[in-house]
């Protein structure tokens, strides 16, 4: 038994969860609209994770697990989801506290489009291995979605800012996942390009997870709003 991957979940999950009473953001008051949104992007994301375990995408090593297993998956993958999405969903509503302005707003959409550009032309090249292709499958996706769908709020310039912010933390906890290693990822299933030790498919999970996770987050806020 080891607590590795266990403490680096709690490691991710502390300062937000300690700073969620600051006073200006207010973050424990808007659990009612995090934890539905962290709870419906996790399932969709497990059982995408639970095939990715069948399929020998990547596997966990048991040397840093406590070897409590649910669904096939180590407890600590669990709490991944939600850990990770709390924490940047924090950071989303502390850059929207301290810094409200939203005049780049104007730009989100060409910013969308060439990542809409850049996730057709991944799955052109790798559409044969299933780690690229569910990935960028599911950000093209929900990108569209929410860009040429969503028609009632515009929050994408508030995401960017969130992604880029959140990528200084990923880098520090995939780094740490990747290199120890925690996870292991067979390159059979992926483009076999890493960052570091971290695949190049890593930082589309995550704006997929994230994005997914502010979205519903956003329209349970909507939602709450017009009740009210």
């Amino acid at each position: 038994m080891n607590y590795t991957y266990l403490l680096i979940n709690l490691g991710v999950i502390f300062f937000p969860l300690v700073l969620s009473f600051d006073k200006k953001v207010h973050f424990f008051s808007k659990w009612k609209f995090v934890f539905p949104a962290i709870l419906i992007t996790g399932l969709v994301f497990l059982i995408w994770d639970i095939l990715f375990t069948k399929l020998n995408v990547w596997s966990f090593n048991p040397d840093y697990l406590i070897g409590v297993n649910l669904l096939g998956l180590p407890l600590e993958e669990i709490l991944f989801f939600l850990t990770v999405p709390y924490a940047c969903v924090f950071i989303y509503e502390c850059l929207n506290a301290y810094f409200p302005k939203n005049n780049l707003q104007k730009y989100s959409l060409a910013v969308s489009n060439l990542f809409l550009g850049l996730c057709v032309a991944i799955l052109f090249f790798g559409y044969n291995r299933w780690y690229t292709l569910i990935n960028f499958g599911f950000l093209f996706m929900v990108l569209a979605y929410v860009e040429y769908v969503n028609v009632e709020f515009r929050f994408m310039y508030k995401f960017y800012r969130a992604y880029l912010v959140s990528l200084i933390p990923f880098y520090i906890v995939n780094g740490f996942l990747t290199s120890i290693p925690v996870v292991m990822y067979n390159d059979q299933q992926n483009l076999g390009f890493r960052v570091g030790t971290i695949p190049f498919e890593d930082h589309f999970y995550l704006m997929g997870l994230l994005l997914m996770n502010i979205y519903l987050y956003e329209v349970f806020k909507s939602k709450d709003v017009k009740r009210t």
